[in-house]
């Protein structure tokens, strides 16, 4: 079992997506960072002073001036300025795979592929399809020169 294991393991797909699923993981974190410490500021100064990190409703009623006050408190909060950064880290990571997925894409893209030789030819009496091979028409019985 542990034979089967080791082998299962060592393959190298499964190598692969490991190493993919560790990268994958650190970029997570890169592009959330561009985006809470890089992009969502400027972007909340355009708008206004707005801190997208602290734009929540409370459900309770009770008014909190930030959103770890409301926490503390327990009170029910619908934070969609969290929501509206979880967004735009989604769109960044989602663009940046689609980019690199592309790129691989273009490098193992087959070489041309030469079409089939033909397997038929056309009489030149009647048009219509005939074997390469053969010397007559099966339609309009003509003799047909040799490919």
């Amino acid at each position: 079992m542990l034979k089967d294991f080791k082998a299962f393991v060592l393959r190298g797909n499964v190598l692969d997506m490991a190493v993919g699923i560790v990268i994958g993981a650190a970029f997570g974190k890169i592009v959330t960072s561009l985006v809470n410490d890089a992009l969502m500021p400027p972007l909340g100064l355009l708008l206004g002073q707005v801190n997208f990190s602290n734009l929540f409703i409370n459900l309770s009623g009770t008014a909190y001036p930030t959103l770890d006050a409301a926490k503390a408190a327990g009170a029910p909060t619908l934070n969609y300025g969290l929501f509206i950064n979880t967004v735009v880290d989604f769109v960044i990571v989602a663009a940046a795979i689609f980019m690199v997925v592309r790129q691989v894409a273009r490098l193992q893209r087959q070489p041309e592929v030469a079409p089939p030789a033909p397997t038929t030819k056309s009489c030149p009496y009647c048009i219509s399809a005939v074997p390469i091979k053969a010397t007559r028409c099966p339609q309009c019985t003509s003799e047909l020169k040799a490919a």
